[in-house]
């Protein structure tokens, strides 16, 4: 059997960056638009982020690019420079082992224009991603020609308009040919959008896909504050106290990552790394120790984990916040896998509220955890002042009182040995299942 992948008709260079990714299954997102967009269908998706929407978009239009022509193919644009530097990477990261090579180029703002110009003027890109503001900008100055481009691709369409840069995505998509094929994705889908989509879309595929459940329920989700503590110590804390069987800490940056890992060798810790400078052959050898169990803790940027795939992780550590809500839901899925139990523990200071709303506006929900004596233990939510009322003097409702009242949860000792034996467990119904497969095909 090949690649659930192979089925959308994808060049070998797309199944092998898949494969590196360690995507096993298409998304519900993936399996309903990549045939449409195949086709040539002008698609809106709304959906929330962590459904994979990224990859649906940019697999089918890289599996349509004619590298031997010199010119824009593709255009792309995210609402900001973060959000259009994960999609550049996700690009490059598909595009790597094309041949002829398919280039792609980001541009935002804040970067040197005259050099962009003239980079231009020698080479276009195949895909050019980036944000309203400076693709029209290119456009305007004759540097990018976009007259070319059949594929236009508006992400994160509602925060787009927020943000006021939807009539820079209009004169660009006027700047293209009539003949165009448009994806708009978007987490909804407000009334101000629908004139700009009516304008470029003649009858688009609208695919509403709904939100399931985020995170896998069988994992537990905690909150910690740092207040103001240094995150390597609660790192360290965190690894001591629960005896993970094995954990994985992330961090954003491989400068960050490197910093966690040196700060706790240095508390006597074994520690494995994992991130994009590491030489391909000496990841192999990484993960090949992890998967023999020579290290319990592992640290990690995020497209360094897409393709780590370990059984039996029971910890999983935000160091920093990831960037984009999608790595959240990434990170997270490491643990908690085929129904065993897992703990994810967030970090953040208190300057990072709104990062935190923005993961639970997806439909996560946290439970707010402080270290006190060397345990962990149950703390109250951050929001309760917002969610007091001022009415009667701090009368507690009966199951609010019973919430404070109730013992501290610790965490449990014997962690380590519950997930061992839950893993062996595991393989055993795996080969008992193996076993009677066996002995029906020899009947039949």
């Amino acid at each position: 059997m090949g690649h659930p992948f192979e089925k959308f008709n994808l060049q070998p260079f797309l199944i092998e960056a898949i494969e590196e990714l360690g995507f096993k299954e298409p998304t519900e997102v993936q399996e309903r638009l990549i045939p449409a967009i195949q086709k040539g269908r002008s698609v809106i998706g709304q959906s929330q982020t962590g459904s994979g929407k990224t990859h649906t978009f940019l697999l089918p239009l890289i599996n349509k690019i004619d590298a031997t022509h010199n010119e824009v193919q593709v255009v792309v644009t995210a609402p900001s420079r973060e959000l259009a530097e994960q999609l550049y990477q996700a690009a490059v990261q598909l595009a790597e082992k094309s041949d002829p090579a398919v280039i792609v180029q980001n541009f935002v703002g804040g970067t040197d224009k005259k050099r962009q110009l003239s980079k231009l003027t020698n080479t276009q890109p195949h895909i050019a991603i980036g944000t309203p503001g400076r693709i029209l900008d290119l456009v305007n100055a004759n540097g990018l020609l976009v007259h070319t481009a059949q594929y236009f691709v508006v992400d994160e369409a509602d925060m787009t308009l927020d943000m006021g840069f939807l009539e820079d995505v209009d004169k660009i998509a006027g700047k293209m040919p009539d003949k165009l094929q448009m994806l708009v994705f978007s987490a909804t889908i407000p009334e101000s959008l629908k004139p700009f989509l009516k304008k470029y879309m003649e009858n688009p595929l609208f695919e509403q896909i709904a939100p399931k459940d985020v995170i896998s329920p069988s994992i537990e989700n905690w909150l910690i504050s740092t207040k103001g503590r240094e995150r390597i110590d609660i790192v360290y804390q965190l690894l001591t106290i629960g005896q993970p069987y094995l954990a994985i800490v992330f961090a954003n940056t491989k400068a960050k990552v490197e910093e966690i890992a040196d700060g706790l060798k240095s508390r006597g810790l074994k520690v494995a790394t994992i991130h994009g400078d590491i030489p391909p052959r000496e990841r192999k050898r990484v993960m090949r120790q992890i998967q023999n169990l020579e290290f319990q803790y592992v640290v990690a940027t995020d497209l360094a984990s897409r393709g780590i795939d370990i059984e039996g992780v029971s910890h999983v550590i935000n160091a920093e916040i990831p960037n984009d809500v999608e790595f959240f839901v990434h990170r997270v899925g490491r643990t908690g896998r085929n129904n065993m139990k897992g703990i994810a523990i967030t970090l953040y200071a208190p300057s990072e509220e709104n990062f935190v709303n923005d993961i639970e506006k997806i439909g996560v929900t946290f439970e707010p955890k402080t270290i006190s004596k060397g345990e962990i233990k149950e703390t109250y939510d951050r929001q309760r002042r917002e969610k007091r009322t001022d009415t009667a003097k701090d009368t507690l409702s009966p199951s609010l009182r019973g919430y404070v009242k109730k013992k501290k949860k610790n965490v449990k000792p014997g962690y380590k040995k519950k997930i061992s034996r839950e893993i062996k467990k595991n393989n055993q119904r795996k080969r008992r299942i193996e076993k009677n497969r066996g002995e029906k095909s020899k009947k039949s």
